[in-house]
């Protein structure tokens, strides 16, 4: 778990987007159309992670759908180990690097400390569960926006 020392990533940061799990994007968009919301852009394939995304806009973060594009990739083993279901919770930051150089220096764990490619031009990083109480944490940045 993160020192309590340490400042409160939530605090000033926003959050981007909450990564939910679907064995389907058109089915499992439904819930989030009767509820009113609008998708945000087009479906967009991440290759690297195996992955085709549909975002929601829900006020100032994203709901972002994920359904496997292969029986492989993080997706995938997360539906067959867990069905569909909320994946991680995704934060966005000013700049990855300088973020990953603090919490390495402040002992965070990351899956992979090294960003990958992100949905909307995006770079992402992911933190392990175990080090935040078992949830996945993504951080985001939008270095070409």
């Amino acid at each position: 778990m993160p020192p309590s020392h340490l400042p409160s990533l939530l605090a000033d940061k926003p959050l981007d987007h909450l990564g939910i799990v679907v064995v389907d994007l058109e089915e499992g968009s439904q819930p989030y159309r009767l509820l009113g919301l609008e998708q945000e852009g087009d479906d967009e394939e991440v290759s690297g992670q195996h992955v085709r995304v549909r975002a929601f806009r829900a006020g100032d973060s994203l709901l972002e759908l994920l359904a496997p594009t292969a029986n492989t990739g993080p997706i995938a083993r997360f539906l067959k180990r867990r069905g569909p279901g909320l994946h991680h919770l995704a934060l966005r930051v000013e700049t990855l690097e300088d973020e990953i150089e603090r919490l390495t220096r402040a002992g965070a764990d990351f899956i992979d400390p090294l960003p990958r490619p992100g949905r909307g031009r995006s770079r992402v990083v992911f933190l392990h569960p175990r080090w935040a109480g078992g949830v996945l944490l993504e951080l985001v940045d939008y270095p070409n926006l």
